[in-house]
C-alpha cells in the first residue's frame, strides 16, 4: 500500500492486464505513473442504477437493461457482424455488432440474463436496437459510472478496471484515498452534479493543493533569485540627461517613479526581475529607453524581444532614433538573409555595448551574447517561461542577467499573484500630457452606410483610419465578418480611398510594406485583423472601427482601442454590432464606452469570462495544471495561496515532495 504523494514512484507495469502495448496506450495520454493514472479525472457521468424494460426505453437516449439471448445470427459480407435478438418480459431488441462474429461475443443463448448500457436507436427494418452497446460484468455492475478521456482502442470498461486496481494501491488510511476514490467513484447523484461542475469538496481540495504547489514553486524561484549573482549598475546622470534630451518630452510622474524602483533594483548584486504593467498609451517605451541607456553607459549589452516581426521593426526605428550614433543598435529576426543575421552575430560577440531588438530569434541557440547584462521583454505573455529562460542564458554564468518585462495587458491581483508571483512589480498608471480620451461609441451594422460616409469625410486631410474584423476569410461556422470581405466591400464603396488590409496569412514582407504605407501617410484605411492589436503607433490614426466586438474579449478590445488617440487630435473607437446582444455581450461593451481604464476593464474581463481570455494565451508551465484550471478555478486563488504559506514554513522535505508531485519541471522554472 502506497501514500499519495508516493505514487509517482509506482510503474504501470504493476497492474494486472497491462503489457508494453497497453503503457504505450497510457503513454500517449500522458500517464506515465500510477498517480497520473488516478489523476486522470473523469470527463463524465453516467447513471447505470435503473434497469428499464425494453417496452419504456426510447431512441435518442441510453439505458441499461436486463435481457435474455433468443437468437445471434452472423452477417454476411466482407465486413462481416452479428446480430442479437435479446428480450425480456415487456418486449424484443436488436443488438448489432460490426466485425465480431458470435463466436467473439463471449455469450450464448445459454448464458442466462445479461444487462447491457448503451444508446437507443430505432431501425425501419428491426425497430429498437442498440450498436456495439456494453456489457456489465460483476466488476462494473450498475451504479454511476465515470466516463474518461480515453482513445478509441481503448475501451472505458478495462481503463475503469484499472483505476480500480490503483485505488486498491493506495493506503485506506491515507486522506486523499477517500478524495481520490469519491471522484472516480461517485456515491450518490447529488455529488455528480457537483463534480460535473467541479465543485464537489474532493475536487476543490486537490485543486487547491495544487494551486498552492504553483505557488510554492514561485516562492523558491524568488528565492534562488535573491542567492544569484548579478552586476550593480551605477547610476550616470550625464547619460540620463543625455536621453531625456534626445525624447524630446518630458516623463509623468509614474514613470519617474516606475524608472527609479527599477534603478533600485538595478543597484542591487543580485538579478532584478521586474514586471512592468502600464495601460495603453502610458510610456513604457520611453521606461525602457531610459533603463537601457544606463546599461549602455555601464559598458552592458541589452537585449530588447518584442513578439512579431512588425513590433520588433517599429521599436528598432525609434530606438535608432533615440539612441545613434552615440550607441550600436542591431536588429535580429528570423527574415534576415543569412548574411545579415552573420554580421549582426559578429556583433553580438564583442564586448562593446549595444542595444539588440529582435523576436525570439534573439533566444536561438546560434546566438552569442558577449557582455549581456539587461534583457527587456516586451508584452511578455506572449512569451513562454522557456523562452525566457532561453534568453536569461544567454548572460555570463558567473553573473546572471536583469530582466525587465512590460506588458500592455493589465493583470488584475489576484492573477498576478498566481502566475507572476516571482515578479517584483511596477504599475505605470498615468497618461502622457496632452492626449484627449478616446469617445467610444456602439453602432449597430444596419447603420453601416452612415458609418462610411462619416469614415470618408473623417479621412479628409491626414487622418486615418483602421477597420479590424475578427476573421480573415469567410467562415460557415463563425457567424462573424471577415477582412477579405470587408475590404472589398470598402473598396467598392468608398472608391476614392487608398484602402489596404493585413492579416495573418499575408506574407511578413507585404505586411511590414503596407504598414509603412499606412504610417507614411500613403494610406487612407488600413482594414485588418488582430494582428495589430499590441505595439503598432501611427500617430495620425484617429479613428478605429471594430467589427463584431462582441467576439473579442475587453483586454483584446481595450488593446485595440489604444491605437488610437496616439497623438494631441481627437480620438474615435467605433464598435460596430451586430444584432441582438447577449446580456453578456452587452455588459461587456457597456463597460468599455464607460472608461479607458485597462485595470478596471481587466478585473471585469476575468469575472466575466476568465483569465485565458484575458491573456489572450496560456503560459507554457503556468496556471494549467493537471486538475486545476484558472479559467474555471481562479475563485480558489486565495485559499491556494494561504496554503502555500503554509507548505513554505513545512520541512523541506515535505516541500519538495509535493512539488516534485505536482510541478515535476519546477528545477526548471526555478533558473527561469
Amino acid at each position: 500500500m502506497a501514500y499519495f504523494y508516493d505514487l509517482p514512484k509506482i510503474e504501470l507495469s504493476q497492474l494486472n492486464d497491462m503489457g508494453p502495448a497497453s503503457i504505450k496506450l497510457l503513454n500517449q495520454l500522458g500517464i506515465n505513473n500510477i498517480a497520473e493514472l488516478l489523476l486522470h479525472l473523469p470527463r463524465g457521468y453516467e447513471d447505470r442504477r435503473l434497469i428499464l424494460p425494453i417496452a419504456h426505453i426510447r431512441p435518442g437516449q441510453k439505458y441499461l437493461i436486463r435481457v435474455n439471448v433468443r437468437d445471434m445470427q452472423n452477417m454476411a459480407g466482407p465486413k462481416g457482424g452479428c446480430n442479437v435478438l435479446v428480450d425480456d418480459e415487456s418486449g424484443k431488441l436488436s443488438i448489432r455488432y460490426f466485425k465480431l462474429k458470435t463466436h467473439q461475443l463471449g455469450y450464448t443463448t445459454a448464458s442466462g440474463p445479461i444487462l447491457f448500457y448503451g444508446e437507443v436507436k430505432y431501425s425501419a427494418r428491426t425497430g429498437k436496437e442498440m450498436i456495439h452497446p456494453e456489457r456489465l460484468r460483476a466488476t462494473n455492475a450498475p451504479g454511476i459510472v465515470a466516463i474518461y478521456p480515453v482513445c478509441e482502442t481503448l475501451s472505458q470498461s478495462r481503463f475503469r478496471k484499472w483505476i480500480a486496481q490503483a485505488l486498491d494501491l493506495l493506503s485506506k488510511d491515507d486522506p486523499y484515498h477517500t478524495l481520490i476514490k469519491q471522484i472516480h467513484v461517485p456515491d450518490c447523484i447529488e455529488s455528480v452534479t457537483l463534480l460535473e461542475d467541479f465543485k464537489h469538496p474532493a475536487q476543490v481540495k486537490l485543486i487547491i493543493e495544487e494551486l498552492a504547489a504553483q505557488h510554492l514553486k514561485l516562492f523558491h524561484v524568488r528565492r534562488t533569485q535573491s542567492l544569484a549573482s548579478a552586476r550593480s549598475l551605477e547610476f550616470c546622470q550625464e547619460q540620463d540627461k543625455w536621453i531625456r534630451q534626445r525624447l524630446g518630452f518630458s516623463l509623468t510622474g509614474a514613470q519617474e517613479r516606475v524608472i527609479n524602483e527599477i534603478l533600485a533594483d538595478l543597484y542591487q548584486s543580485r538579478p532584478m526581475l521586474r514586471l512592468v504593467q502600464g495601460d495603453v498609451g502610458s510610456g513604457k517605451t520611453a521606461v525602457a529607453a531610459l533603463i537601457a541607456t544606463q546599461a549602455l553607459a555601464a559598458g552592458w549589452q541589452v537585449a530588447v524581444m518584442a513578439p512579431t516581426d512588425l513590433l520588433a521593426e517599429q521599436l528598432y526605428q525609434r530606438m535608432q532614433s533615440w539612441f545613434e550614433p552615440s550607441f550600436v543598435v542591431v536588429f535580429l529576426s528570423g527574415r534576415l538573409k543569412k548574411s545579415e543575421r552573420r554580421v549582426v552575430h559578429s556583433l553580438l560577440q564583442t564586448s562593446q555595448p549595444l542595444l539588440a531588438i529582435g523576436t525570439h530569434a534573439l533566444f536561438q541557440e546560434d546566438v552569442v551574447f558577449s557582455n549581456l547584462g539587461l534583457i527587456i521583454i516586451d508584452e511578455q505573455h506572449r512569451f513562454g517561461v522557456e523562452q525566457r529562460l532561453a534568453l536569461r542564458n544567454k548572460a555570463a554564468k558567473e553573473a546572471e542577467a536583469h530582466v525587465l518585462i512590460m506588458t500592455a495587458t493589465p493583470i488584475p491581483r489576484t492573477l498576478s499573484m498566481s502566475l507572476l508571483g516571482d515578479l517584483d512589480q511596477s504599475v505605470l498608471d498615468e497618461r502622457p500630457p496632452g492626449r484627449q480620451s478616446i469617445i467610444t461609441r456602439l453602432i449597430s451594422l444596419d447603420r453601416i452606410d452612415e458609418l462610411c460616409d462619416r469614415l470618408h469625410h473623417h479621412c479628409q486631410g491626414q487622418h486615418r483610419a483602421y477597420w479590424v474584423c475578427p476573421l480573415i476569410e469567410e467562415s460557415e461556422v463563425i457567424p462573424a465578418q471577415a477582412a477579405e470581405l470587408r475590404f472589398d466591400w470598402l473598396r467598392n464603396r468608398l472608391p476614392e480611398l487608398r484602402i489596404a488590409i493585413i492579416h495573418g496569412r499575408i506574407s511578413a514582407v507585404q505586411r511590414h510594406a503596407t504598414m509603412s504605407q499606412f504610417q507614411n501617410g500613403e494610406l487612407d484605411v488600413l482594414v485588418a485583423t488582430t494582428v495589430i492589436e499590441v505595439g503598432v503607433d501611427v500617430p495620425e490614426a484617429t479613428l478605429m472601427i471594430i467589427e463584431n466586438p462582441e467576439r473579442l474579449g475587453l483586454a483584446q478590445l481595450h488593446q485595440l482601442r489604444g491605437r488610437v488617440g496616439r497623438g494631441a487630435d481627437q480620438s474615435y473607437c467605433i464598435l460596430l454590432f451586430q444584432q441582438p446582444l447577449s446580456p453578456m455581450a452587452t455588459e461587456r461593451l457597456s463597460l468599455l464606452r464607460q472608461t479607458e481604464d485597462g485595470f478596471a476593464l481587466a478585473e471585469a474581463d476575468l469575472r466575466l469570462r476568465g483569465p485565458g481570455e484575458m491573456l489572450g494565451v496560456r503560459q507554457s508551465g503556468l496556471g494549467q495544471g493537471r486538475i486545476a484550471d484558472l479559467e474555471r478555478d481562479a475563485y480558489l486563488l486565495e485559499q491556494a495561496r494561504t496554503r502555500a504559506n503554509a507548505l513554505f514554513e513545512a520541512p523541506e522535505s515535505e516541500q519538495s515532495t509535493i512539488l516534485k508531485f505536482w510541478t515535476p519541471h519546477a528545477d526548471e522554472y526555478s533558473k527561469a
